[in-house]
């Protein structure tokens, strides 16, 4: 795929939002936009999950979900790449639910409702999806501490977002497997990811680096 003028929508959290960086300039897509000459267009909620929250968070900007934000992106995207799913593993009380569910009140039917929402939305465009990074405490079954009981921990949450992507045959970039990113190791961390969660400007880099790599060979 040559990047070249197209038109790219990109669907995230507080990564998608620059949190971590220096500026905006240093987030992933802004830099992918000046490498490419493609006309970029970041969605990018700090705090934002995939699923519907069952209970109001204390903060209701992380409570407009992906689902509701596809909805309001500009129309003419010609690829549209979703990354998230690491605040669902944080903070999301929505139940893990099972394969057949299609609402966005479980994670497995909001990976399908999202999905099938901008399928149907750009049935010309490329959907992208991307894996949430590593993170600290990923083992954790209840997330950073807060939920009531033992969901499932981020592996999980990367599994389902895999399974479902290829249920519409979605390409997926597997951050979680070659991004280059494991705060859980010090010096990675020290380099790339200082607060364990969100890449610094080196980290977007190496975000970016693999994104244009995987667009160029679709």
């Amino acid at each position: 795929m040559n990047l070249q003028g197209l038109k790219i929508n990109f669907l995230g959290d507080s990564i998608t939002e620059g949190h971590g960086t220096s500026s905006p300039d240093k987030i992933y897509w802004a830099l992918l936009g000046k490498e490419t000459g493609a006309t970029v267009r970041g969605y990018g909620i700090g705090g934002t999950r995939f699923a519907h929250q069952k209970n109001p968070s204390v903060w209701p900007r992380h409570d407009l979900d992906f689902i509701m934000r596809a909805e309001t992106m500009d129309d003419d995207a010609d690829v549209v790449v979703v990354f998230g799913g690491t605040n669902d593993y944080g903070h999301g009380d929505a139940p893990i639910g099972t394969p057949s569910d299609r609402d966005g009140n479980t994670f497995f039917g909001a990976c399908h409702k999202l999905f099938s929402d901008l399928v149907n939305k750009y049935p010309s465009a490329t959907i992208v999806v991307m894996t949430p990074l590593h993170r600290t405490g990923e083992d954790n079954p209840r997330g950073d501490c807060n939920k009531p009981h033992d969901y499932a921990p981020l592996s999980t949450y990367v599994k389902i977002i895999k399974d479902v992507a290829e249920y519409y045959s979605l390409p997926l970039l597997d951050l979680w497997s070659i991004s280059g990113i494991q705060p859980n190791v010090e010096a990675i961390r020290a380099k790339y990811c200082p607060d364990g969660l969100h890449p610094n400007d080196a980290g977007h880099v190496l975000i970016k680096n693999r994104l244009v790599g995987f667009l160029k060979t679709l």
